[in-house]
């Protein structure tokens, strides 16, 4: 099991919801929180509730779409605060509009934060982990990245590709023999801002999962090493379900609820 102790570890999107409270695990099991986010006052208020707590936390203004902004705040963390060791890609956004009334730049933007932000984070500090032979990276994907649905199509996209390149990027560093862990998570739909409004038919199969036992969840399977964290089980049912002709499972997904769950989608307000 990974100590945490004196570890540094980045979290995107880390100032509210479920980075926030991963930040605030975290920390509390000795690691050095780093938190990226847009949400300035946001940031302040979880960096307070952070080292009120007597834990050490270092926030940065960052929007993730944009390359050359990651790559020079990775130096400048670089500089202040040390080898990141922990690289969670958690920031991410979703237009949760059917494909047509979605706006390209909302399109365009729901890639450039869910997918094409974890390249240039990976890229940014992965070299660093190599040179110690030493890190871990963890992908926040979704369930909607192994079962697409209606209202979701941007979404579903982004977190198909980034469930891929967690398992691209797995293979790649195992057959490089390093010693760096990688973890894709892959939770349904998390009560809070950013799904609010989403519905769930049977509760009891497919729940709208609480944030806090998902962020618990999280840093377990990091200090775990696990390789996946899938929740709840019945997303696991998908894999065999493909073997079935498309239109039956077309039919248990729209059955299960899957593509009605987005249609009182409100989001976040602002």
């Amino acid at each position: 099991m990974t100590d945490f102790s004196n570890k540094v570890t980045l979290i995107t999107g880390g100032a509210c919801g479920l980075g926030r409270l991963i930040a605030q695990k975290m920390a509390a099991k000795g690691s050095r929180v780093v938190l990226w986010d847009i949400a300035e006052e946001s940031l302040a208020n979880t960096a307070s509730e952070i080292s009120a707590a007597g834990h050490q936390v270092t926030t940065y203004y960052c929007d993730v779409s944009d390359r050359e902004t990651v790559y020079d705040l990775a130096e400048k963390v670089k500089k202040e605060v040390g080898k990141v060791d922990i690289v969670i890609n958690n920031a991410g956004v979703v237009c949760g509009r059917p494909f047509l009334e979605c706006k390209d730049e909302q399109l365009e933007r729901t890639l450039r934060v869910n997918v094409l932000a974890h390249f240039w984070t990976v890229k940014a500090f992965l070299p660093d982990m190599i040179r110690t032979n030493s890190g871990h990276i963890v992908t926040v994907a979704s369930a909607g990245g192994i079962v697409g649905s209606a209202g979701l199509v941007d979404y579903a996209a982004s977190k198909f590709a980034a469930f891929g390149f967690d398992e691209a990027l797995r293979a790649e560093l195992k057959k490089q023999r390093l010693n760096i862990h990688t973890t894709v998570v892959c939770p349904y739909f998390i009560r809070g801002e950013m799904f609010a409004g989403v519905r769930t038919r049977f509760s009891f199969l497919l729940p709208i999962l609480d944030p806090e036992k998902v962020s618990e969840r999280i840093v377990k399977a990091i200090a775990l090493k696990k390789q996946r964290l899938i929740m709840p089980p019945l997303v696991y049912t998908t894999w065999p379900l493909r073997l079935l002709p498309v239109s039956i499972f077309d039919k248990v997904a729209t059955f299960l609820g899957i593509n009605d769950a987005m249609d009182e989608f409100q989001g976040r307000r602002s």
